[in-house]
């Protein structure tokens, strides 16, 4: 049964806390966001003030203070009601409304498009992190009472949302060690981005429900009979688990094991009153059951990046069942259930504060690794690719650890000891053999960095595309950009003109910078030589604004193909005397008018195609279902419309060869490309362009361009493409955007 969420509800659970609380502050604030969220209702039709209820309840159960009660109470107030910032400071006072602005200003963001307006999102919530950590500890409250609601939404925004917590919160949980909201934001993300494998597991563990409860009561029986025998200031605490959904499917799946390999899936947890208690456990638990070699870590003497404290081993019993053991002191137990929300001491004083900023180390590091980016979009990846919760622990020649991401290099590495060291690095010793700077670094591993003597080394520019962390990125180009301007500025001019010519983009010098400039504003450039110079030393990435670029020049120039003809073998319709007849009259075949055939929808004899009447360019051919054309219908703007004439194809138009573009979705496998490309050799088809790269579901996909004579020949190939083993589909991007508008 659902927990009902009521003031009565959240009182009792204050009270039954036996924590200090200023209790008549709280009711003050439900009955103010009661009063303001007045017949707003939720998804589920539940009266909105059960949501700020929910997030209220789960913060008293983080333990955290009364003014963090106040805000989860308040957080949708000034959002979603006539209730401003200035009413809240009034009767709340400056602390609940800056934590209150904190929240609220999460969603507060500039609309570019959809990706930029999430990545700005996502960088706010690390502003907020870094100015007060109880906003970030609001925010996964807020996430995980929407995550548990979440099946009264669309399917589209249940998908949406379950990615966005799995990709960003479930991770900052992780970071912030709070295990328990971590766990659960996974697997409830993952029951809807993969419901048939969530429910696979699921019944797997439904099936040997009863055989799994009585394998850990034996085994925490026999612990408990064990260690009776032995001293302890307090009797040790013994429970059992099963391991996360998710957790297991990582293993399965990603790892790809079979569920008899998956040695943690059980686990016993002893929770003793001292550390030399956690190491005589250890030694009984050894002498118990049979150790599993290689599966011992000790995460008490190296902790991990969250805190997180504990022994770990996996033993096999006599039942021949592996099982793990977590050996932890309570103190260690209350930061791996709570996290960083177990240590929040508010008024701990300055040591307590200095500590708390050590533990946050990490997320000033991700905001001062925004700065050097002019690009929102690739901020967010790289806050994605940070987050990533597999870390290595590396060793420095004199026993120190430092903690990075899964992929991480030695230049990363170099750079987390100290900037200076990163820019002059010139090779590295891994347990004392030389190793290349590409060398991705393992737990446990030595790394000795060797530097350059010379004042004047720094970094090479390729580097950019070897480090993993967006830290290290970060320093490079801010190396690069106070480095030489002048040199940033050719680079960045060369790097441009090169991709626009590439993609067939050809702008009159004169008119390049007018054409440039929403962009300039986006990243953060006031002229052309600020958005060179930002190409030239990394800051905005020419593979994320090529794309929108050419989009942009299809739309105001539509020149998108040299491929021009006098002789086009296009007949335009007299829509004027089509009015006043009722009729289409066919004018003469075009003779003197430059006719070109655009690359945003490639039409074909056998497509629907409709002409634009270009500035100076003759008349640009589309199909009708081409976005450019569609978006212009919805329009409807008189102006626009009068440049649109309706064409139609010749017969003569049979042998003349088109570009068309063609996505094959298939099974990842080795010989796909190839076999692919054999049924259009055989077919005599010529390939203009061809790439295929891997997507995360185990598929792939293969973008051709070809050339053809109508759009029946396409057909064909696309039905002997489709009969390609493991094809799923076979498809014009322009019919599949039709797809979308129907």
């Amino acid at each position: 049964m659902a927990e009902e969420y009521t003031i009565d509800s959240l009182v009792k659970k204050i009270l039954d806390t036996n924590k200090q609380y200023d209790l008549s502050k709280i009711v003050d604030a439900y009955d103010f966001a009661a009063a303001a969220h007045e017949g707003q209702k939720r998804s589920s039709g539940e009266p909105y003030i059960v949501h700020p209820l929910a997030v209220a309840t789960y913060l008293v159960d983080l333990g955290m203070d009364t003014d963090t009660i106040c805000v989860a109470l308040l957080h949708d107030v000034v959002e979603d009601t006539d209730s401003t910032l200035d009413d809240i400071r009034k009767k709340f006072g400056q602390d609940v409304a800056v934590l209150v602005d904190g929240v609220t200003k999460l969603n507060r963001i500039p609309i570019y498009n959809k990706e930029e307006q999430h990545a700005e999102n996502i960088r706010k919530i690390f502003l907020a992190m870094s100015q007060d950590i109880r906003v970030m500890i609001i925010k996964l409250c807020d996430r995980l009472h929407n995550m548990r609601t979440l099946k009264y939404l669309p399917g589209y925004k249940q998908r949406r949302i379950a990615r966005e917590t799995m990709d960003i919160y479930a991770p900052i949980a992780h970071r912030l060690g709070i295990r328990t909201v971590k766990e659960e934001l996974e697997d409830l993300s993952f029951r809807y981005l993969d419901p048939y494998a969530y429910s696979e597991i699921e019944n797997i563990l439904d099936m040997n429900k009863q055989k799994r409860e009585e394998f850990i009561s034996s085994i925490k029986k026999r612990v408990e009979e064990r260690l009776s025998h032995e001293k302890f200031l307090v009797k040790p605490e013994i429970s059992g688990r099963v391991k996360s959904i998710y957790g297991i499917y990582k293993k399965l799946y990603i790892k790809q094991k079979e569920i008899d390999e998956i040695y943690d899936k059980y686990a016993i947890r002893v929770i003793v009153s001292t550390i030399p208690e956690c190491y005589n456990v250890l030694g009984i638990m050894h002498d118990m059951f049979q150790p599993i070699p290689n599966r011992f870590k000790d995460y008490i003497s190296t902790p991990k990046s969250n805190m997180y404290q504990s022994l770990h081993t996996t033993v096999i019993g006599k039942e021949g069942i592996p099982f793990e053991v977590q050996i932890r002191t309570w103190e260690m137990h209350k930061t791996a259930e709570y996290g960083i929300a177990a240590h929040w001491k508010y008024k701990e004083g300055i040591s307590g504060k200095d500590k708390m900023e050590q533990r946050l180390a990490w997320v000033r590091q991700l905001i001062e690794a925004q700065q050097s980016s002019d690009d929102v979009e690739e901020i967010f990846h790289s806050i994605k690719s940070d987050l990533v919760p597999d870390d290595v622990v590396i060793i420095t020649p004199k026993g120190d650890s430092i903690t990075l991401p899964t992929g991480s290099t030695v230049i990363d590495f170099a750079y987390r000891i100290h900037t200076e060291v990163g820019h002059k690095i010139v090779g590295a010793k891994v347990d004392g053999k030389m190793v290349p700077l590409d060398y991705q670094l393992k737990t446990g591993e030595i790394c000795d960095v060797i530097t350059s003597k010379d004042p004047n080394k720094g970094p090479n520019r390729s580097w950019l595309g070897i480090v993993k962390t967006n830290e290290a990125k970060s320093k490079i180009r801010s190396w690069f950009k106070k480095a030489n301007r002048e040199e940033n500025i050719a680079e960045g001019k060369a790097a441009l003109e090169k991709e626009l010519k590439r993609n067939h983009i050809h702008i009159p010098e004169d008119e390049l910078e007018d054409f440039l400039a929403n962009d300039f504003k986006k990243h953060s450039c006031s002229n052309i030589n600020d958005y060179y110079a930002s190409i030239g030393y990394g800051g905005i990435v020419l593979s994320k604004i090529i794309p929108k670029i050419r989009s942009k020049y299809e739309r105001e120039y539509l020149t998108e193909s040299d491929d021009t003809n006098s002789n086009s073998g296009i007949k335009i319709v007299n829509t004027e005397n089509k009015k006043n007849t009722g009729s289409q009259i066919i004018l003469d075949e075009i003779s003197n008018c430059s006719v070109k055939y655009s690359q945003c929808c490639n039409p074909l004899p056998g497509d629907e195609i409709v002409g634009f009447i270009t500035r100076g360019h003759g008349l640009s051919i589309h199909t009708k279902t081409c976005t450019n054309y569609v978006s212009v219908l919805k329009r409807n703007n008189p102006e626009e419309l009068e440049r649109w004439v309706e064409v139609s194809w010749t017969n003569s138009q049979s042998s003349q060869l088109l570009p068309a573009s063609i996505e094959v979705l298939s099974t990842d496998r080795v010989g796909l490309v190839f076999d692919i490309t054999k049924i259009l050799m055989e077919s005599h088809i010529q390939i203009l362009h061809s790439s295929s790269r891997s997507v995360k579901n185990g598929n792939a996909i293969v973008e051709l361009t070809i050339q053809v004579i109508s759009a029946n020949q396409v057909e064909e190939i696309v039905s002997k493409l489709s009969k390609i083993k493991g094809v799923i589909s076979v498809e014009r991007p322009s019919e599949k955007n039709k797809e979308k508008k129907q």
